[in-house]
């Protein structure tokens, strides 16, 4: 059984239990092994405090690989932008050992030292590359008939250069996950658009990230999906969130909780009744 210290973030526990629930049960049914990562913090953000100060965010990231590599385990998160950040700072601390000596200074006053071992990984690619999309489809037992819009997210794929896991401008591993449901992933135009929501945009110019949102939800709808499904719970949140002061109402899911629903799970494990955008299955 494969087994990955499993980084929740911050999004999915506090605005979307089901996001957690649905990826502890699949992975469950899938031969996944996932142990909690205790005391973890914040990703950080990567488009917050890197864009401040890259030294503060490479030591808080830091701190959380050096919690997996304790334990021997690489990290699987659910979260583009956990993944990103993670990723990021895993791939700088071991490619420059001297980076990784001033951030040990850092971790040394509490009593911490990363050694830079810690692989990191997207619940979306160890499904993909790990499990495969023939095992995924021997687990469904409930076949989805939808239409659906897959949404990548901008750093699930990038930075294409190290992170090489499909074309990052015509990508279809989110394609072929959907697809083992049974659930037809629409073809559309700018699909790897961003939600609008990252690098501070929501925070700072609310107003700019809903125009990014609105474009990706008329070319959602143009393509017929009836479905939004991500592999990020920060992209969740906006369009969740924002869809009713743009006048669109298009039900959102993240993977996990597609491939929940395609395993048999309830609408109540998946807790849908958390989700702003009604979902009616």
């Amino acid at each position: 059984m494969a087994k990955y210290a499993f980084f929740l973030g911050c999004i999915a526990p506090l605005r979307y239990p089901g996001i957690e629930k649905s990826t502890r049960e699949v992975c469950k049914a899938l031969g996944i092994e996932l142990v909690d990562l205790k005391d973890a913090s914040c990703c950080p953000a990567p488009g917050v405090i890197r864009a401040f100060n890259k030294k503060t965010w490479l030591a808080a990231a830091a701190r959380n690989l050096a919690l997996a590599e304790k334990e021997g385990l690489e990290i699987v998160t659910v979260c583009n932008g956990c993944y990103g950040s993670l990723f990021d700072a895993a791939y700088e601390l071991a490619e420059n050992k001297e980076l990784l000596a001033e951030v040990n200074k850092v971790l040394a006053e509490i009593g911490m030292e990363y050694k830079g071992t810690t692989k990191v990984h997207h619940f979306a690619e160890v499904l993909y590359n790990e499990v495969g999309v023939e095992k995924i489809k021997a687990a469904v037992t409930k076949p989805l008939d939808y239409q659906v819009a897959a949404f990548y997210g901008c750093h699930f794929l990038k930075p294409s250069a190290i992170k090489q896991l499909d074309d990052p401008e015509n990508p279809h591993i989110l394609d072929d996950l959907i697809e083992a449901t049974g659930a037809k992933s629409m073809p559309r135009k700018m699909k790897v658009m961003c939600c609008g929501a990252g690098g501070g945009l929501k925070a700072a110019f609310g107003d700019v990230a809903k125009k990014f949102t609105e474009a990706n939800l008329m070319s959602i709808q143009e393509s017929g999906a009836k479905y939004i499904i991500d592999v990020c719970p920060f992209c969740h949140l906006q369009f969740d969130g924002v869809q009713k002061d743009l006048g669109y109402n298009i039900p959102v899911l993240h993977l996990s909780q597609l491939l929940g629903l395609a395993m048999g799970m309830s609408e109540a494990d998946l807790a849908l009744s958390a989700h702003i955008t009604p979902v009616t299955l």
